[in-house]
């Protein structure tokens, strides 16, 4: 039998998940919870073969939740599923040490694709991401710098919560970081980024994914 733990906090989305594992796994045990905070307390208490993590999650939403979850579970498989852009974050997350990486925009096919694919110890993500990242390879020139690659993860995780209409101190409060340093992260990124402020960061991010 198979162990999942779903890590959302959107009880409908919870619901829709749960349900389809149960369609693609019927024999599994299935966990829900709502907060990072919960994610720890079920990692603690029992085994799981698969967390099932939204990016998003409240007490989290930066790359540091897996460092901290491999800490106490190095082998639990971990399946990134989020509404974030894949190409901004799919990548950085899969160097964090997730196992997967899917869009909440999946197709239930592609959903259980992702799911089996790595139970079965392989990494995923989109078949559109895994030829983008064949053609930066083979043709590097073909593809104009982007800035955000040169942003280190921590600048990235302070980058997501800007663009999502956080406060430098609410920032520091959520990734436990003093307010000065914030700061510096914030001017690193509108450098890097070549903004001045943050509707230029978000008009710059729709840009580059566009």
């Amino acid at each position: 039998m198979k162990h999942i733990l779903i890590a959302e906090d959107h009880a409908v989305v919870r619901i829709g998940t749960k349900h389809l594992l149960k369609s693609l796994i019927p024999e599994s045990q299935i966990t829900g919870v709502d907060t990072f905070q919960k994610v720890l307390l079920e990692l603690s208490s029992q085994n799981f073969d698969l967390l099932i993590l939204d990016i998003n999650i409240p007490g989290g939403n930066n790359t540091k939740m897996i460092e901290t979850i491999r800490i106490k579970r190095p082998d639990i498989r971990i399946l990134m599923f989020s509404s974030y852009d894949e190409q901004l974050y799919g990548l950085l997350y899969l160097q964090a040490g997730a196992d997967g990486y899917l869009s909440k925009d999946a197709a239930e096919d592609e959903f259980k694709t992702a799911v089996l694919s790595v139970l079965d110890n392989k990494k995923y993500m989109s078949a559109d991401m895994q030829q983008i990242n064949i053609n930066r390879l083979i043709n590097p020139k073909e593809f104009l710098p982007d800035p955000i690659v040169s942003l280190s993860p921590r600048e990235k995780d302070v980058m997501n919560l800007l663009k999502e209409g956080f406060g430098t101190a609410k920032i520091a409060e959520k990734l436990s970081l003093q307010l000065s340093t914030v700061s510096t992260y914030k001017a690193r990124i509108f450098e890097k980024m070549g903004v001045k402020n943050i509707v230029e960061l978000i008009t710059k991010i729709k840009l580059i994914d566009s």
